[in-house]
């Protein structure tokens, strides 16, 4: 039986989930895959998808993390992107509510995942939508969840909240515009204490609330934000995974003195994923001071 758990973002890594992008493809379902489609870009090819999902494994196997996969359904193209379907928590796993009718089947691959490695549900969405992409667990006991009715909306947002908060936990609901996707489209933290945010989207009581809570912010701009600049994997340890596309973001957490490995991501960030998307962290380590 597993004892998956995660309290923070920020933990050290080591144990996600990921599903390759056998059936992948880019879906007109959010504002940034929508933009790539009317570029009349080029379908990407199986085995260049394939390539550089192998080079976002091979990174976080460097870095000593056990990688997990679930087995991709052809009628089920986004199951690469496993961050939305589950989130673990400090009490173990929470089975999320989708809100893309595309997507609302990924949920069996994942009960039966969890149930084949002994990891029992914590608690299961039933109240509205609830998506991984806009939860965010800044550290043991303090939480950030978006809601923009996109995705997450307000209900489901939450019951979730209400979960946490019935555990002690701090718990900050933020409404943001759809238009964004998910939350973690403007918002992920890199470090313990450090995010990366769009600070011109982002509200200023957010940022302010960030930094009572010690929280410093590595503005990223929204021309960045649409290529994902914001979507980054903490692995804990000094180390972050962020796409080799967003140099000036990389030369930012490589100053605040963080090992940056920067695997190669384009095909997936045009269809609205990066490496916080694409992967589901099953266990994380705290570190001590």
């Amino acid at each position: 039986m597993s004892n998956w758990h995660v309290a923070s973002e920020t933990g050290v890594l080591t144990d996600v989930l990921v599903c390759p992008p056998d059936h992948y493809r880019w879906i007109p379902t959010n504002s940034i895959a929508r933009r790539t489609l009317s570029e009349n870009r080029q379908a990407p090819a199986p085995a260049h998808l394939a390539a550089q999902h192998a080079e976002l494994v091979a990174a976080m196997q460097e870095a000593g993390v056990t990688i997990h996969r679930l087995t991709p359904e052809p009628h089920l193209p986004y199951m690469a992107y496993t961050r939305d379907s589950v989130v673990m928590t400090h009490r173990g796993a929470v089975l999320c509510q989708l809100e893309r009718p595309q997507r609302r089947g990924e949920y069996a691959a994942l009960i039966d995942f969890h149930a084949a490695h002994g990891s029992a549900f914590w608690r299961k969405s039933s109240a509205g939508t609830l998506e991984g992409g806009d939860i965010h667990i800044l550290r043991p006991g303090l939480a950030l969840i978006g809601h923009s009715g996109g995705r997450t909306d307000e209900a489901g947002a939450e019951q979730f909240a209400g979960w946490l908060r019935a555990e002690g936990w701090e718990v900050r609901l933020e409404p943001f515009d759809e238009h964004f996707l998910h939350l973690d489209v403007l918002f992920c933290m890199a470090a313990p204490g450090l995010a990366v945010a769009c600070t011109e989207v982002l509200d200023d009581t957010l940022l302010g609330w960030l930094a009572d809570h010690g929280i410093r912010c590595i503005p990223v701009s929204y021309r960045e934000v649409m290529q994902l600049g914001c979507n980054v994997l903490a692995l804990g340890g000094g180390r972050v995974i962020s796409a080799r596309g967003n140099q000036g973001l990389n030369a930012a957490l490589r100053a605040e003195g963080l090992t940056v490995l920067d695997p190669e991501l384009s095909l997936f960030t045009l269809g609205g994923g990066g490496p916080h998307c694409l992967t589901c962290p099953l266990a994380r380590v705290e570190e001590t001071a």
